[in-house]
């Protein structure tokens, strides 16, 4: 015995690594792995906003009294919320290819049930499919922690930056085939949307079985390294984020109503908003070494909170427009840039990822509930 460190056991789904620290691995690591992540993570972006769309209207025609509508939301977020614990342990215990596949089995399951419950009008069971989707929505989190962990210091901001940054791309993709699906067949549009997000399912389910194992081989850091106080304030902030930016988003689409803005116009809007969710993420590796991921995080929710008072005399679709924009970028920088506080003294344990996410749902969940009530008054 030599006292060196034994290779890590080889589990179900996963490879062994027995390249020695410093091997460069990291460059095909980069190049395959990363690459299927940030395709998988856009595709369920992609998934998530066809659904996000869907949700607040099918509520409405559903549910049998109005105090009900916001529950199909609610329930996509809660699904959300509980799966991030079982997400971490698979990933942990079966690796990136039977965990990321699981989930968008759920995802599929989901679309399809909502697409029934729509076709015979049945909301509970519409609720469901909500509920399944969200299942899906809480592994689909657990990308951007699949690409920064074992990575240096340098390569976890880019790894993060590529893979959440690849949802802008259902910021193009989701409006456009809303408005094909508007244009094809108005009566059946949201039967189509519904399926649509199960199709989407399909592709990640599709990214997801393609994984190699042997992606997964990866020097493990030191859990010891974890600084507590780094991970409640990081957790608070983007909490606070996702809080006020589910808040305010949810109630746009009313008001947007409210002023006459079109529907044309409206899936513009929430277009632009979805690409500006994801694409700032891009610059967040350069932003956080220039000012600290403390300083950024902070200011993505100072950015939430100046969209709050935009939208107090927001009254076209420009205003609007400017609302869903800071709202957006406010919700990307204080998201990533909590992410990397996560992650910049080391791999953080499995249960410390899955305790962030399911907040951060969580605190959506209550933003969700707080717009609800002025929606649910306007019945």
């Amino acid at each position: 015995m030599t006292g060196e460190a034994e290779p890590e056991t080889t589990r179900a789904g996963r490879l062994a690594c027995f390249c020695p620290p410093g091997v460069a691995m990291a460059g095909k690591r980069l190049a395959g792995g990363l690459a299927q992540l940030a395709s998988g993570f856009a595709l369920a972006v992609l998934a998530q906003t066809l659904a996000t769309s869907l949700l607040p209207l099918a509520g409405l025609w559903l549910a049998p009294r109005p105090a009900l509508m916001p529950v199909p939301y609610m329930a996509m977020l809660t699904g959300a919320a509980v799966s991030t614990f079982p997400a971490s342990y698979l990933l942990d215990a079966f690796g990136r290819r039977a965990s990321f596949a699981l989930g968008a089995s759920h995802g599929l399951a989901g679309g399809l049930m909502m697409a029934w419950a729509l076709s015979a009008g049945a909301f509970w069971p519409f609720c469901l499919g909500a509920f399944w989707l969200g299942v899906a929505q809480g592994f689909t989190l657990f990308y951007r922690h699949e690409a920064a962990i074992g990575q240096s210091v340098k390569e976890k901001g880019f790894a993060i930056a590529m893979v959440f940054g690849a949802g802008a791309l259902a910021g193009l993709i989701g409006p456009a085939l809303l408005l094909l699906l508007e244009h094809l067949s108005p009566a059946s549009r949201n039967i189509g949307i519904a399926l649509g997000a199960a199709f989407a399912q399909v592709l990640v389910l599709t990214v997801a079985v393609s994984s190699a194992p042997s992606e997964l081989a990866r020097p493990v850091e030191a859990a010891s390294e974890m600084n507590l106080q780094d991970f409640i304030i990081s957790t608070v902030i983007a909490a606070a984020a996702w809080f006020g930016m589910t808040a305010q988003m949810l109630a746009m689409p009313g008001a947007m109503v409210g002023c006459g803005v079109t529907l044309s116009s409206m899936f513009g809007v929430m277009a632009f908003h979805v690409m500006a969710m994801y694409a700032p993420a891009f610059a967040i590796g350069p932003l956080t070494r220039r000012f600290g991921v403390a300083s950024v995080s902070v200011a993505g929710l100072g950015l939430i909170v100046l969209a709050k008072v935009v939208a107090r005399d927001a009254r076209d679709v420009t205003d609007f427009a400017i609302v869903l924009g800071l709202l957006a970028i406010g919700w990307s920088l204080a998201t990533t840039a909590a992410t990397l506080w996560l992650h910049h003294r080391g791999s953080p344990p499995r249960l410390w990822l899955a305790g962030h996410d399911a907040l951060l749902f969580l605190a959506a969940l209550a933003g969700a509930a707080l717009s609800a009530q002025p929606m649910v008054g306007l019945l």
